[in-house]
């Protein structure tokens, strides 16, 4: 079935979600966690494309960082419960400091993605982007009604984001080659539950779809 992405400039924004040294380095908490970070830095080279054009198109950029703080009073026990499990306690000592602590070398964004001056970042404690965090204010603060997501992983903490903002009522597009999962059997599945029911949860497009319709001028419309 065809259908028509719109993208303005003026009310839309890019949430890159937890492209952090903890989760895409082999020196954080997911390589500690048994994850394949090799796997998690994938989408590393399409988010680049994306925020390139998103900047150069005006667009709100949001960046997104999971993490606690320094005394994890944060941090609900039963995540600390899941995290021992894993072999990869919150807070506890890594190469690059305490596993998922803000403040920390291991917290901060990778080196190909970070935020340029006035880009707005969003610490959270939980996996989804608004849970106790001001992104709803922050992006209405200059209205905005569409959101595309990008970053890891796409199982949790991109699909916990989607999902809160499709309960605010943004339109939302998830960008498939510029996302990972921890486990490659994970994504496809990940993506497709978004498209059921005429697309519950908004669309699936990857990376060169969405910077066409971005390039279709002036009226921003592509059909995919």
């Amino acid at each position: 079935m065809q259908s028509t992405t719109t993208l303005n400039a003026d009310t839309t924004a890019l949430i890159v979600i937890d492209m952090q040294r903890d989760f895409c380095s082999p020196h954080g908490y997911a390589a500690r966690a048994g994850l394949d970070v090799a796997r998690l830095a994938q989408p590393i080279t399409q988010i680049r494309r994306l925020l390139a054009a998103a900047r150069k198109a005006g667009w709100r950029v949001v960046h997104t960082r999971e993490g606690h703080l320094p005394d994890l009073s944060d941090c609900p026990p039963e995540k600390m419960r899941r995290s021992v499990q894993a072999g990869a306690p919150i807070g506890s000592i890594g190469p690059m400091g305490r596993l998922l602590v803000r403040g920390e070398r291991g917290h901060d964004f990778i080196e190909e993605l970070r935020p340029l001056t006035g880009e707005v970042v969003i610490d959270k404690p939980g996996y989804g982007a608004f849970y106790l965090t001001d992104l709803e204010r922050v992006l209405q603060d200059q209205p905005t009604h569409q959101l595309i997501l990008c970053g890891v992983t796409t199982e949790v903490c991109v699909h916990s984001t989607l999902r809160e903002a499709v309960d605010r009522g943004y339109a939302c597009i998830t960008v498939a080659d510029a996302t990972a999962a921890s486990d490659p059997a994970l994504q496809a599945p990940a993506l497709a539950m978004i498209g059921v029911e005429g697309g519950i949860l908004g669309r699936v497009l990857t990376t060169d779809q969405l910077l066409a319709a971005m390039l279709d001028v002036p009226t921003l419309r592509h059909t995919v």
